[in-house]
């Protein structure tokens, strides 16, 4: 693969491994790149006749008409249109990965629910063949909702590639690291990083450091976006400097390729003759980004009482009623807790919001016990939750002196759909049929005396 900032050509994994990938800094930024000096048109985005040959062609994120604060698209100019990259399409099945609406009717989703982490296969998995939803919601045909999966990886896609019609992708590693080899650019990523793939973006998935297994956060609404700081100002949260685009990277490689399409939750393949990574240069904001978890610059309260876990939002995808969103992505990672005479862990509370969580790495302070780096919890909306029995009593008698929450890493992908699992999550899944219990502790400490506390 050709980049702007290295020529070299990349053939397949651990072949590419010493390309080191190239970004720019930003979000929603209207980014222009080029792999070859000139492969860009100036002044003009379809020119009578490009440079090197090449062929423009517009991937659009959002309607033409769609307001221009929200309109995004990307002009590519690339070695084949991508009606060379399409043949006849033949329907195959992807057993594990499922979309919303996807009801079993023998498996109960209303409850608040954990489970350990997914364990590796004996058999290698790819990033299509090792995604395994646990969750759905909404409904994929009319564009609303989300779906949650676990992905265990441990072979790179060999003249493979994929892309979604669907959603755009949040993809948030655990182990392991990937490569994703998109035809915008390269992107590597870690545990404590996350990356978005744009619906329609045709990409590669590789092996750098296996095995790998992470999150991902399938967004069929509207695209994620940073939230509004509100009184909080320009600053702190998730900072746009801080995310990046790669630079324009191409493949110029003859060999007989596969492309699967996931489209209104049903995948396809396509054969074509070629690899289908042949942008040589492209400007304009529709694009893949990463983002470092680690800049990631929490707020919060400095004298009494917390704010709602809201104040710990790094992306949002808004819906169509104003501060109720389709998915919130947030984080909770090491910061510190100063606030006097406060409860200081997550309260107990109930909403219209159904809530899965996922640890990274570390301790999550609400759940000191059970919940372990690469598992998940999911609090269906409407449904109690709160510390268990080991928190309440830790927090409700510690001395309140200042104190680092250390070496923690979870988030939280909330939305206003319930979430309904899958036939794998309730079945086959390493529940932890015991996580209800974690109340059951709970004592009645009422004492109706006057002035007792």
């Amino acid at each position: 693969m050709n980049t702007s900032n290295a020529q070299n050509e990349m053939v397949t994994a651990p072949d590419n491994i010493g390309v080191t990938p190239g970004y720019m800094p930003g979000f929603g930024n209207d980014f222009e790149t080029e792999a070859l000096p000139g492969a860009l048109p100036r002044g003009m985005n379809s020119p009578q006749k490009c440079n090197y040959g090449l062929y423009g062609e517009q991937l659009s994120g959002t309607a033409f008409t769609a307001p221009s604060h929200q309109n995004e698209r990307t002009w590519c100019y690339r070695i084949r249109p991508s009606v060379k990259h399409s043949h006849r399409y033949e329907k195959i099945d992807l057993p594990h990965w499922k979309s919303a609406p996807n009801v079993v009717e023998d498996v109960t989703s209303l409850g608040q629910y954990r489970w350990d982490p997914l364990p590796h296969s004996d058999q290698d998995q790819t990033w299509l063949t090792g995604m395994r939803t646990m969750t759905t919601a909404g409904d994929v045909n009319t564009q609303v909702g989300m779906a949650n999966h676990v992905y265990l990886v441990t072979q790179s896609m060999v003249d493979s590639y994929f892309f979604s019609a669907d959603s755009e992708l949040l993809i948030i590693p655990q182990e392991g690291r990937l490569r994703f080899c998109t035809e915008l650019g390269i992107i590597d990523l870690e545990p404590k990083e996350i990356a978005i793939i744009p619906r329609g973006l045709v990409y590669r998935v590789e092996v750098l450091e296996g095995p790998c297994r992470g999150f991902v956060c399938e967004n069929y609404g509207q695209k994620f976006e940073l939230p509004g700081r509100g009184p909080i100002g320009a600053n702190c949260m998730a900072n746009p400097r801080d995310f990046k685009t790669p630079v324009a990277a191409f493949e110029d490689r003859e060999v007989p390729s596969t492309i699967t399409i996931k489209w209104c939750g049903q995948f396809h393949e396509t054969k074509i003759k070629q690899s289908p990574l042949d942008v040589v240069a492209w400007h304009g904001n529709y694009a893949p980004v990463k983002y470092d978890l680690r800049t990631y610059c929490p707020v919060g309260a400095i004298l009494f009482d917390h704010p709602d876990p809201s104040i710990f939002t790094v992306l949002t995808a808004p819906s169509g009623q104003p501060g109720t969103a389709n998915i919130d992505f947030a984080l909770f990672r090491e910061r510190w807790m100063v606030m006097e005479d406060t409860f200081r862990p997550p309260w107990y509370h109930k909403n219209i919001m159904s809530e899965l969580m996922g640890n990274i790495y570390g301790q999550y302070d609400a759940k000191p016990q059970g919940f372990v780096p690469g598992g998940i919890s999911l609090h269906n909306m409407m449904l109690p939750h709160g510390p268990d029995m080991e928190a309440f009593e830790g927090a409700s008698n510690a001395d309140l002196g200042p104190e680092k929450l250390d070496n923690t890493m979870s988030f939280m992908i909330e939305t206003r759909f319930p979430q309904q699992l899958t036939e794998f999550a309730g079945k086959q899944a390493p529940l932890q049929d015991d996580y209800i219990d974690c109340w059951e502790s709970l004592e009645k400490k009422f004492d109706g005396t006057p002035g007792k506390k």
